[in-house]
C-alpha cells in the first residue's frame, strides 16, 4: 500500500517519537550499571563506597610491600600497601559519615599516640553467585604473611583527617587525605587518613599482612566498602 505524503510524515514522526521514548528509558538504566562513587542509606546507617581489589605489585616498585592501609587512591601514597582503591574524595566520605550524625575524633600518628573517635564496622561486599553479594568483614581481608592466619576483629574509629598547608605561600588549608588518597589506615603511619584502628606503633614491627587471596576476588574486580554505623 503506498502512502500519501501526509501519512509518510506522520509515520516517521511516530517512528521519532518511540525512538525518544526507547532512549529516554535506557538512560536511567544505563546510569544503574556503574553504582554511585559514595551512596548513603540513612535507614541502616551505612555508607557504602565503590572500589575495586588493588594489586599487590606495581610496576614501578621492586618489591610487595606489606599491607598498611584498607583503601586508598590508586595514585595515591599508599598504593602499593593496600587491599583496595578507590575514586571517592576522603573528605566526601568524611561529610558522608556526619550526614549519620557521626562525629570525627582525632587521628594519630607516631609512636605513643592513639587514634580517639567513634568506632564503626567496616566490610566488602563481593560479588557472589546468583547476583548475590557476599558481606566480608575487613579484617577477613587481611592475613599474617607468616602464619596465613587471618587477622583478629579490630577497632575501626572514625577519626577524620588533618587539615594541611600544601603550599607555604598560601593560606589555604585542605583536607589531608584528600592529598594523601588514604581512607583507613591499619597503623598510625599516617594522620592523613579518614579512619584508624586501635593498632598502635608499637604493632607495626610484629604485624606484616597481606591480602587473603583465597577470600577475595581477582584484582580489579568491582566492590564495595561498606561503613557501619552502631
Amino acid at each position: 500500500m503506498k502512502l500519501t505524503t501526509g501519512q509518510a510524515v506522520g509515520s516517521k514522526i511516530r517512528g521519532f517519537a518511540v525512538i525518544a521514548a526507547l532512549a529516554s528509558c535506557a538512560q536511567p538504566l544505563m546510569a544503574q550499571e556503574k553504582p554511585a562513587a559514595i551512596q548513603v542509606d540513612k535507614e541502616k546507617k551505612t555508607v557504602t563506597i565503590a572500589c575495586k581489589i588493588a594489586p599487590r605489585k606495581l610496576p614501578n616498585l621492586a618489591e610487595v610491600y606489606p599491607i598498611e592501609v584498607i583503601a586508598a587512591a590508586p595514585k595515591g601514597q599508599k598504593a602499593h600497601e593496600t587491599v583496595v582503591t578507590f575514586e571517592a574524595k576522603p573528605s566526601d566520605i568524611h561529610k558522608a559519615l556526619e550526614s549519620l550524625g557521626l562525629k570525627p575524633g582525632k587521628p594519630a600518628k607516631g609512636e605513643g599516640a592513639a587514634a580517639e573517635g567513634p568506632e564503626v564496622k567496616i566490610f566488602l561486599d563481593l560479588p557472589g553467585a546468583g547476583g548475590i553479594s557476599k558481606r566480608l568483614p575487613i579484617e577477613k581481608a587481611l592475613v599474617d604473611r607468616k602464619t596465613a592466619k587471618t587477622m583478629p576483629p579490630l577497632k575501626w574509629i572514625f577519626t577524620g583527617s588533618i587539615s594541611k598547608q600544601l603550599d607555604p605561600n598560601k593560606p589555604e588549608l585542605v583536607y589531608g587525605a584528600d592529598n594523601t588518597g588514604t581512607l583507613i589506615a591499619i597503623f598510625p603511619v599516617t594522620d592523613e587518613t579518614v579512619f584508624q584502628t586501635n593498632l598502635t606503633m608499637k604493632d607495626e614491627p610484629l604485624i606484616k599482612l597481606d591480602t587473603n587471596v583465597k577470600s577475595l576476588p581477582e584484582i580489579g574486580t568491582d566492590v564495595s566498602l561498606v561503613i557501619q554505623v552502631p
